[in-house]
């Protein structure tokens, strides 16, 4: 079982994004490696790290890339929501009172500009 660093913060992200098929696809990757490493074989000493090490690192690279991809989708429909919703409300009831609750949390992932 691996227990992520940031996890509170992975899974508030997480929670945030805008689509399900989104959520449900990071909690998929998220899980995915304590069936990954069930099945990789450990290393025999110190200079065979085996599998499990190569496996984590492929594994916290799928997942921050993943994770930054949606993020930016998210910004993309976020931006555009913003837009369509100030031509019909004034700014600042959407500034107040609808952008607050769309954002994500202010973390910013490995690999994010």
């Amino acid at each position: 079982n691996v227990d992520l660093v940031e996890e509170a913060v992975l899974c508030d992200t997480i929670t945030a994004l805008l689509l399900e098929e989104w959520k449900n696809d990071m909690k998929d990757k998220v899980g995915a490696i304590n069936q990954i490493l069930s099945t990789t074989p450990a290393g025999d000493d110190f200079y065979d790290v085996g599998g499990k090490a190569q496996a984590v690192q492929l594994w916290i690279s799928s997942v921050l890339s993943t994770i930054v991809q949606y993020k930016a989708q998210h910004h993309s429909l976020l931006n555009e929501a913003a837009t369509t919703l100030q031509l019909a409300l004034p700014n600042d009831i959407v500034n107040k009172n609808v952008l607050p609750y769309l954002e994500l949390p202010s973390y910013t992932f490995e690999g994010e500009d």
